[in-house]
């Protein structure tokens, strides 16, 4: 039985959002936004998920949210990360986005800024 990859941790205090936005790496693409910030470590990568009111209640809100987890978490089953810190910012377009394409989207966007 193969090992499972460490699970991500979890960005849950704003401080820790903030420091990812104003000094990490940023990159837009498709239906979503990522925001990255290295480490000095090699735990495994923390993860931040963030949807503006802009996109829609709450309901809608919490929907694209949880796609964005899965979507991730799946692209990190392929390829764990360690020594980072990720923000997904969710847009509109997110919700009605292939999640095919969604994934393809966040991979794409890892490259972008260099993660992956």
């Amino acid at each position: 039985m193969p090992a499972q990859p460490a699970k991500p941790g979890r960005l849950k205090r704003r401080p820790e959002f903030l420091r990812t936005a104003a000094s990490g790496r940023k990159a837009a693409i498709g239906g979503v936004v990522l925001q990255a910030l290295d480490r000095p470590d090699s735990l495994p990568a923390r993860l931040g998920f963030t949807v503006t009111k802009k996109v829609g209640n709450a309901v809608v809100r919490n929907r694209t949210r949880r796609r964005l987890k899965e979507a991730v978490r799946l692209v990190l089953n392929e390829h764990p990360l360690a020594g980072v810190d990720l923000v997904l910012i969710g847009r509109d377009s997110t919700r009605n986005r292939n999640f095919i394409t969604l994934q393809s989207d966040i991979r794409r966007a890892l490259a972008k800024i260099g993660v992956s």
